[in-house]
């Protein structure tokens, strides 16, 4: 393989402009039709950003047809030459830096929540979790359930900011062509929603004690974090 020249990225929506350098490599045959990407640990290293980013790029970059993300395999660049003139766009926030953000400001609402929430909330989030149980034997599961599951937690912080925060990150995700695209996938990869791990969060909740609805609702996201990241793992 040529020695890879890239650039240190450094605007805003970093992902894009990663796919876009990525993309450039495959056109002027830097990596050739059918070859492999070097690891995600070595692009990230080579651009300065961090992983997720380099994730979320090979997710715009997979969903234009521009590569190959083969599970258990690697990564590799599209048999078929790209069209020159194909332009990346924009596709909303990407899945990972969603994760991201949800980790840092879920898991504190989720242990104020513990020293809040009431035995109606209580109750709703039990008939979630069941609903969540029923969506998973549906062959084309969705994840409504999963949702109202954290807009509870969230309404039982009490505190309206919170709650408008997290119903925002919410719709990030839902309005995202990438994250829900993204999604799509890795369900079809046979990743859900951990239902151990939200009656796990549940049981916290129910005992209210915020340290474990903190670690509950933390090892649930990283969780969920890392079995997106399988979809990329050679």
């Amino acid at each position: 393989m040529k020695s890879l020249q890239l650039e240190i990225v450094k605007n805003d929506r970093l992902y894009m402009k990663v796919a876009e350098q990525l993309r450039k490599l495959i056109e002027n045959d830097v990596i050739k039709p059918g070859e492999r990407f070097p690891s995600e640990r070595e692009l990230a290293e080579k651009l300065g950003v961090s992983r997720p980013t380099v994730r979320e790029a090979m997710i715009a970059l997979e969903l234009t047809g521009v590569i190959e993300i083969r599970s258990g395999s690697g990564i590799y660049a599209s048999k078929a030459k790209p069209n020159q003139q194909l332009k990346l766009d924009d596709s909303g926030i990407g899945p990972f830096e969603i994760l991201e953000i949800r980790l840092i400001v879920e898991s504190e609402a989720c242990a104020l929540a513990a020293s809040r929430i009431t035995s109606k909330d209580l109750a709703l989030l039990r008939q979630a979790v069941k609903d969540m149980e029923e969506e998973e034997k549906l062959p084309n599961a969705s994840e409504k359930a999963d949702q109202v599951f954290h807009e509870i937690i969230a309404r039982s912080c009490q505190n309206s900011a919170i709650e408008s925060v997290i119903g925002w990150l919410w719709t990030l995700r839902n309005e995202s062509m990438l994250s829900t695209s993204f999604l799509e996938r890795i369900r079809s990869e046979g990743i859900h929603p951990s239902i151990s791990e939200h009656q796990a969060i549940l049981t916290a909740l129910e005992k209210r004690d915020p340290n474990a609805a903190r670690e509950a609702m933390r090892r649930h996201i990283e969780s969920a974090t890392e079995n997106a990241a399988k979809h990329f793992q050679k």
